[in-house]
């Protein structure tokens, strides 16, 4: 068996109507994920990408958040229209800068710069 050559994750969490920090399943996450599925099938890449829906990845104020590993590109914002885009950088192997979310706005902590860390 092969490792997979990009495996994204999918924020489809939901959270109650009017929680402060929204969620990526009322942003149309789920949709996002059908449509990445899809086009990944029409392009054969089934066994080669993977895309999986995923609870919180924390970057709510940003969603639809997708992250791309193993490159760990954190995009957001994502929407329907963006996923033709999405995958034709997986072949080419430039992301989406304009979806990127700049690593200081991301919310993870540097292990090495945290306290406990």
């Amino acid at each position: 068996m092969a490792k997979f050559r990009h495996h994204l994750f999918i924020c489809e969490n939901l959270r109650p109507d009017g929680h402060p920090r929204g969620c990526c399943a009322d942003k149309g996450a789920t949709e996002v994920r059908a449509q990445l599925k899809a086009g990944l099938r029409a392009r054969g890449w089934q066994g080669v990408v993977r895309a999986n829906g995923a609870a919180c990845l924390d970057q709510c104020a940003k969603g639809v958040a997708v992250v791309v590993y193993p490159q760990a590109l954190w995009y957001g914002g994502v929407t329907v229209d963006d996923v033709p885009e999405l995958l034709d950088s997986l072949e080419s192997g430039q992301p989406v800068e304009r979806l990127q979310i700049p690593d200081e706005q991301l919310t993870g902590r540097d292990p090495k710069t945290s306290a406990g860390g």
